[in-house]
């Protein structure tokens, strides 16, 4: 890999001490994918700044004090009305070095700024619209004095873009409570140039490491718009990094709805945490201190500095990247609970940083005093021991790991760590000695032979948790050197019970138990999963006549599907071979379905049921899918024992705004997924 596309100077080298201020060539073609990821992947931390003009009303509009970046939205404000906020634009407290500071102060290494939110205005003298900062009293080049700030301080400068725009009078669609703004003569194509104008400004004359769109889920943007979008900034900046949001095919919050034609570099989680990662792609969690991006002097919900950085080091141990939210205030600078908390965050990183930047997911599949981040060099590899919670007994049992250990020690020299081989009685283990215990994390580093062999616990695979007649279960292990055993009697598996080499058989309620071992010693946790057998649902008795279902159409504007829908009132109703979008679906709609399903035997059947935005699939009145709340295109299953003959069905959809997906499909043991439809279906 040849780094020097990537970095002048190593991106860390202010972490050892030493003065760095690397320069990101975006401008030159990296090799590989992975070597335009490099340092973002060694990063691991960035600062996240929502600043614009809605810090000027902080989160208030008449007597409502819940507002924040979206508050030309959600508060109704006319175009003209918040237009007014642009001559108050004067944020004389705005300090970019101090900014960039305070970021590399709290061990972040990249900080990424709206350069462009929704409400269109732009953080730069753009010679595409006067609705800027540079016909504001401030004048100032936020982003110029910001980047030139980030590269003396050593940080990689970012930016932010809305490819939603309420202010630019060709987007479209408009908010629909925008009665006094015709939507006549506006030409989204006319728009769609005007937005890359502006990304070619950004790109050109900043050159950021990161372009982080946003604002890509309303219905007027698609796929081909996102390619061509993604073409321009990698025309621009070859090595540059995109994010996902650039293109349709984001996954809900999280990964790629459709890796196979999907545009972008990584993954955006929003505010969360996946449980287990995105494993194979990579990702960046951003998230805020309290409840809201841009600044609202009435939120008071701080999230403790405790809960910031183990959200970082639970990031980091799974493989991902975190970005830390700060919504600036209208005079420029940090709300002070901000302050306190990059601050505390830094007197951590100054010990633990080490454990963070540069490491990557942990090899264990958990650990119960805490999490694990690893870094591997050469021969040899260092794993970090992230504990949470002391043990009482001193020991930190590290499970399945075959390597030999060659020594550890305590970040911060707080106390002794004393390496201790595996024996017949348990896994290998630090034991600790005169620890006083750090109250976010104390940090073990525990350096190996080679790169991490862990055998992990084996995995119990199966169709469902639920059967009629029968279930076939495999229980799969990554390592082919271990035994690996079974029960189903209740008791926890030994090296001399069942062999878990074949499928299973289950045809009884039960716990399946599972563990691995290696001359008769344990090397995992057992393994369990619960089982059960259900009675099919009887039939009902209906004497449906005709195929398809009925579908009725209602004007709403749902978050979440209610739970009293009785008073509403169809605008349309008709006949439908299958769930899925009507023509001309629309946006503030919802579909209600209803009919029967006729079930060809006695049996468990699975549902999938695929959404943007939410739905819910009733069997017989029982909830059986649940994919609620608004979201992308997300696919949830579930299950049920039908017996043989009609049932009643019920799908209730709605669709907000942006990409408006329905599927649903169903499958019985044994066999593949298929579209319900057809002569399955009746009313």
């Amino acid at each position: 890999m040849q780094r020097s596309l990537l970095l002048s100077t190593t991106l860390f080298a202010a972490a050892c001490g030493t003065p760095a201020r690397p320069t990101i060539d975006t401008a030159a073609a990296p090799p590989s994918h992975d070597a335009r990821m490099q340092w973002w992947r060694e990063a691991r931390f960035g600062l996240f700044l929502h600043w614009g003009l809605y810090a000027i009303p902080a989160g208030k509009w008449q007597d409502q004090t819940g507002y924040g970046e979206w508050i030309r939205d959600s508060a109704r404000i006319p175009r003209d009305v918040y237009a007014e906020f642009q001559p108050h634009w004067n944020p004389t407290g705005f300090d970019a070095d101090a900014w960039a500071r305070m970021a590399k102060a709290a061990g972040m290494k990249y900080v990424v700024i709206t350069s462009k939110h929704h409400d269109g205005f732009c953080l730069w003298n753009s010679a595409q619209t006067g609705w800027d900062v540079g016909n504001t009293p401030h004048r100032r080049d936020i982003l110029r004095e910001l980047a030139d700030a980030c590269r003396r301080e050593g940080l990689v400068f970012c930016t932010y873009h809305s490819i939603m725009d309420w202010h630019h009078p060709d987007y479209l669609p408009r908010r629909p409570w925008e009665t006094d703004r015709s939507s006549q003569g506006a030409d989204f194509a006319k728009f769609e140039r005007y937005l890359h104008a502006q990304v070619s400004e950004v790109i050109e004359r900043y050159r950021p490491g990161v372009m982080w769109f946003d604002g890509e889920w309303e219905n007027t943007w698609n796929h081909e718009r996102g390619v061509r979008l993604f073409e321009l900034c990698r025309t621009l900046a070859p090595g540059m990094i995109v994010n996902n949001r650039v293109d349709v095919h984001r996954g809900g919050m999280a990964g790629f709805s459709n890796a196979s034609e999907a545009v972008g570099d990584f993954a955006t989680p929003e505010q969360e945490i996946p449980a287990t990662g995105l494993p194979g792609v990579d990702w960046e969690s951003c998230m805020t201190m309290n409840t809201h991006w841009g600044f609202n002097a009435a939120d008071t919900k701080w999230k403790s500095t405790q809960d910031l950085v183990r959200n970082l080091i639970d990031i980091a141990s799974k493989g991902g990247n975190y970005l830390l939210n700060v919504g600036p205030r209208a005079d420029g600078t940090f709300p002070p609970e901000s302050v306190d908390r990059l601050r505390e965050i830094g007197a951590w990183m100054a010990i633990g940083g080490e454990a963070i930047h540069g490491t990557t997911a942990s090899v264990f599949d958990a650990l119960p005093f805490g999490r694990c981040t690893v870094r591997q060099s050469g021969t040899s590899t260092t794993l970090y021991l992230h504990v949470f919670d002391l043990p009482a007994d001193g020991l930190l049992a590290l499970p399945g790991l075959t390597n030999t250990i060659r020594s550890a020690r305590v970040l911060g020299g707080k106390g002794s760590a004393t390496p201790m081989a595996a024996s017949a009685a348990g896994a290998a283990a630090i034991r600790l000695d005169g620890v006083t215990a750090d109250p976010i994390a104390t940090v073990v580093a525990v350096d190996i032979d080679g790169a991490p062999d862990v055998v992990r616990r084996p995995v119990i695979v199966a169709e469902s948790d639920q059967f009629v007649h029968g279930i076939d279960v495999v229980v799969t292990q990554t390592s082919r050197r271990v035994l690996t055993t079974y029960t189903l009697d209740g008791t926890p598996p030994t090296a001399g019970s069942p062999r878990a080499d074949a499928p299973i058989r289950v045809t009884q309620s039960g716990v399946l138990r599972t563990a691995s071992f290696v001359d008769g010693r344990a090397l995992t946790d057992v393994v369990e999963r619960t089982f059960t057998k259900v009675d099919p649902l009887p039939p009902v008795k209906a004497m449906p006549g005709k195929e398809g279902l009925y579908c009725e159409r209602f004007a709403v504007a749902w978050d979440r599907i209610p739970d009293d829908r009785t008073a509403l009132v169809p605008q349309k109703k008709q006949v439908v071979g299958s769930v899925g979008p009507v023509s001309g679906t629309g946006e503030r709609v919802a579909f209600v379905y209803k009919g029967f399903l006729k079930a060809p035997a006695d049996d468990l059947y699975r549902f999938a049921l695929t959404s943007d935005d939410g739905s819910k699939l009733w069997i017989d009145g029982q909830l059986v899918v649940d994919n609620d709340g608004l979201h992308g295109a997300i696919e949830k299953r579930g299950a049920v024992g039908l017996g043989k003959g009609v049932h009643s069905i019920e799908v209730v959809w709605f669709n907000q705004t942006g990409g408006a997906e329905l599927g649903l499909k169903w499958a019985r043991p044994g066999q593949p997924f298929q579209v319900l439809e057809g002569e399955s279906l009746l009313h």
